[in-house]
């Protein structure tokens, strides 16, 4: 883990960060217009959100596929954990806003949403690194 760790190098990839705004774009939407549409809105919401992470870590994070990964499942369980606790401890955000993109719910659906987002992750970049590989690599004269 300390070798992928120390394998991390900070970089700007400006297609990462197009991936990031508009996967916001879709997350605010979800938020405000989908609020009534139920499990879209929340679970699809919650999927969205590590593929979201995920993105924005590798706009300026030059590593490999699985650790940024990892790093944004990370965060999907941290803020799922955070919700429990929270409710555990009778704490109550004030901010609307800021408890609209927290949640302030703690959900085993949102577990698995946080989970199947990481491996929606790491089937978007095999696609991407299979369509790589396929592409020539020297252009016919």
């Amino acid at each position: 883990m300390g070798a992928m760790i120390r394998a991390m190098r900070w970089r700007f990839d400006p297609l990462s960060l197009v991936w990031a705004v508009a996967l916001f774009i879709v997350l605010a939407l979800l938020a405000t217009v989908g609020a009534r549409w139920g499990w879209l809105r929340s679970f699809f919401g919650d999927v969205l959100a590590v593929v979201w992470v995920y993105f924005v870590f590798k706009t300026f994070i030059a590593a490999r596929v699985l650790p940024l990964a990892l790093a944004a499942l990370g965060v999907g369980y941290a803020v799922e954990l955070g919700q429990f606790l929270a409710s555990a401890w009778h704490l109550h955000i004030p901010n609307r806003a800021l408890r609209i993109v927290l949640g302030s719910t703690a959900d085993w659906w949102d577990v698995v949403a946080y989970t199947i987002g990481f491996a929606a992750v790491l089937a978007i970049e095999a696609l991407r690194a299979r369509i790589r590989a396929v592409r020539p690599t020297t252009s016919a004269p």
